[in-house]
């Protein structure tokens, strides 16, 4: 039975706005294929750069796990819940949107542009209270280790999400290799590659490639060059 799949990066859908360049891993806004709508309870995961000084005006959204990782530059958020950021690089944002939020997000900067993953995760409980969260990480902490960003406990490493999701990033040398053993056997594991070269469970990928597998208990990851990635462990139920 196949239990993967392989969205490399030029097969992505795209939209050009002047002011944003947005890459589509699964389907959104114009961008629709009925094959790649979610990876399970993977609904977005959008790879955005924004001109300096622009940005989205407020706008809403509900029933979504939201999480927002900066990859370049500093992106500032406001919200209707009195909530006012900036996120860089090392920060991980998350929002419930649940009842319903309205935010905007824009590049902070006048000079440079800003950088991010916007990554939505379908919940396991509708209607809840809408929240924020913003933590900052150790970079460190991800040189030749998975580092968790996210999990379904707010006591937890990283930031929490009303889903059976885990998320971890990684920054490997060359040559390093490890594994990844799943949390949950109702779960699938969807790589993204940031920068470099990996082979997955010996399915190379290359620079903003996608992989997608599940009904496995773990994973092999080798850096095939200086890499760094993110892992999302979600359920393929939902």
């Amino acid at each position: 039975m196949k239990n993967t799949v392989l969205h490399k990066a030029a097969t992505r859908g795209h939209a050009d706005h002047g002011w944003l360049n947005s890459m589509h891993t699964f389907s959104f806004a114009n961008y629709y294929d009925p094959e790649r709508v979610h990876f399970g309870a993977l609904r977005v995961l959008n790879d955005d750069t924004v001109e300096a000084g622009m940005g989205f005006d407020s706008h809403p959204h509900d029933n979504m796990e939201i999480i927002s990782i900066p990859l370049e530059g500093d992106l500032e958020h406001l919200d209707n819940m009195g909530n006012g950021s900036v996120i860089r690089y090392g920060d991980i944002q998350v929002m419930s949107a649940g009842t319903g939020i309205f935010h905007s997000e824009f590049n902070k900067n006048k000079d440079r542009r800003v950088k991010f993953l916007q990554i939505w995760v379908i919940p396991n409980k509708k209607n809840v209270m809408p929240r924020y969260g913003q933590i900052t990480l150790n970079i460190a902490d991800r040189h030749n280790k998975l580092q968790q960003i996210v999990s379904p406990n707010a006591d937890d490493e990283g930031v929490w999400i009303h889903q059976n999701a885990w998320f971890h990033l990684g920054k490997f040398d060359k040559g390093f290799s490890t594994e990844y053993v799943l949390k949950s056997k109702d779960s699938g594991v969807y790589t993204f590659v940031l920068s470099g070269d990996l082979t997955i469970s010996g399915q190379p990928l290359n620079i903003r490639d996608g992989y997608g597998i599940w009904d496995v208990e773990k994973l092999s990851i080798m850096a095939d060059t200086d890499s760094e990635f993110l892992l999302m462990e979600v359920p393929m139920k939902i």
